[in-house]
């Protein structure tokens, strides 16, 4: 009986992950068959498709697959118009950099936005949220200085395969690495009733 249960425990997570990289992987495959701006048009469908795949299964649409999607189809856009891929190169730089200007410039104004990425996850002391929030602000900010020194120095291929292979990886190993910080600080849930 309890199989079922744990399936069910493993099946958002699971979904969220594909959802989040098919696209990616996706953008990837056309690229090796048909070049960057085959991938880039794909990448485009499979970011709206993924949106609305997300929104039926999970009935709601987190700001972030948004904002992402916004950024994919601008850029994406550019680089098809205009055929120059230098757009879609640096929709990553954006995309990073908004997303650790906004983590670290929330606390000035005393907000931990990433409480909204992870807040489902687990729960943390203030000081938990805050230390999290500028790893993760800094880890964003180093992610877009090095993709403008990758795409600014290398070829097309090395930039696809540093965006697919370095970067994707290096997310989910620096948020492994967060599992002490998030263990230290976490709160403890208490049971329904108890106060």
């Amino acid at each position: 009986m309890s199989e079922p249960a744990n399936e069910n425990v493993w099946a958002a997570p699971l979904t969220r992950l594909a959802l989040d990289l098919g696209p990616l992987i996706l953008f990837f495959g056309a690229f090796e068959l048909f070049g960057i701006y085959v991938a880039t048009g794909v990448f485009m469908a499979a970011i709206l498709i993924s949106l609305g795949l997300g929104y039926l299964h999970e009935r709601r649409i987190s700001p972030m697959p948004v904002f992402t999607a916004v950024l994919v189809l601008v850029f994406g856009g550019l680089t098809l118009y205009l055929h120059n891929d230098v757009f879609i190169k640096v929709k990553l730089t954006v995309l990073y950099a908004f997303f650790g200007l906004i983590l670290i410039g929330g606390l000035a104004f005393k907000r931990l936005f990433i409480r909204y990425i992870f807040g489902q996850a687990f729960e943390l002391t203030e000081e938990g949220w805050r230390k999290l929030t500028w790893r993760w602000g800094f880890f964003f900010l180093a992610l877009a200085i090095a993709n403008e020194i990758i795409w600014r120095n290398y070829s097309t291929h090395i930039w696809v395969d540093f965006k697919v292979w370095v970067i994707i990886p290096l997310i989910f190993v620096f948020g492994l690495i967060q599992a002490p910080l998030v263990l230290k600080h976490e709160i403890e849930s208490k049971p329904d009733g108890e106060t």
